[in-house]
């Protein structure tokens, strides 16, 4: 029988499938998938991006730095995933340890900013429907959107030294150290959705203001009508 634990730690999805050579080739096979659909999409929005002028945007210039960031994650990341899948579960690159933590900076880094960029498109849209245009004018600079963008890959850098905690996740040997990475994670998550959140039901409510005033207007208008 394989060893459950040693392959575990090499595929996080393998945490809720049985063990087996089949379901080592089956993930294999999806990562493959997952990494060539990916990569191809991500290139091609960052290929129209550049390409048109009218869609070189502010809005825009944050979706390319998140796609930037799965490329991280589907060009990078997958295709390991992929090979390490067809490996017997005792290799020896499945039991390295500064390897797997190569692999675990490479998809927290993708994730953090991929993240981050959305966040950010977030919040651009939210300033620009529900601010003044001079607001946004001077938000969102050029200069500023290119320091907005340089932070949130600074920002992914920060969790690098929690990523060795990360592995004992789960673990027999689990201590207070990875229970606190589990606890910060948990909590970047929930505040990052909490942003989110507030930056779209603020537009969903300035849109609704707006649309009542608008059928307002309309009614007096109808009203004074020969």
């Amino acid at each position: 029988m394989p060893n459950a634990s040693s392959w575990s730690a090499s595929s996080p999805l393998l945490l809720l499938w049985e063990d087996s050579s089949g379901t080592r080739i089956f993930l294999s096979l999806l990562y493959a998938v997952l990494a060539i659909s990916g990569t191809l999409s991500n290139v091609m929005v960052i290929y129209l991006v550049f390409s048109f002028k009218k869609l070189q945007t502010t809005s825009n210039a944050f979706i390319v730095n998140g796609c930037a960031a799965d490329l991280s994650v589907c060009a990078l990341w997958m295709p390991q995933e992929a090979v390490l899948g067809l490996l017997p579960p005792n290799s020896s690159s499945l039991r390295s340890a500064e390897y797997r933590l190569l692999r675990g900076g490479l998809l927290g880094l993708g994730l953090t900013v991929s993240l981050a960029s959305h966040l950010l498109v977030a919040f651009n849209r939210y300033v620009l429907i529900t601010k003044l245009p001079s607001v946004y004018q001077a938000l969102y600079q050029r200069k500023h959107t290119g320091c907005m963008i340089g932070l949130s890959w600074a920002l992914a850098l920060l969790p690098v030294p929690l990523l060795p905690g990360l592995w004992t996740l789960g673990s027999a040997q689990s201590d207070g150290s990875s229970r606190y990475t589990a606890l910060l994670l948990a909590l970047a998550v929930l505040g990052q959705t909490a942003l989110l959140l507030h930056c779209y039901l603020g537009i969903v409510r300035r849109v609704r203001g707006s649309a009542k005033r608008v059928s307002v207007l309309n009614f007096h208008l109808l009203h004074q009508l020969p």
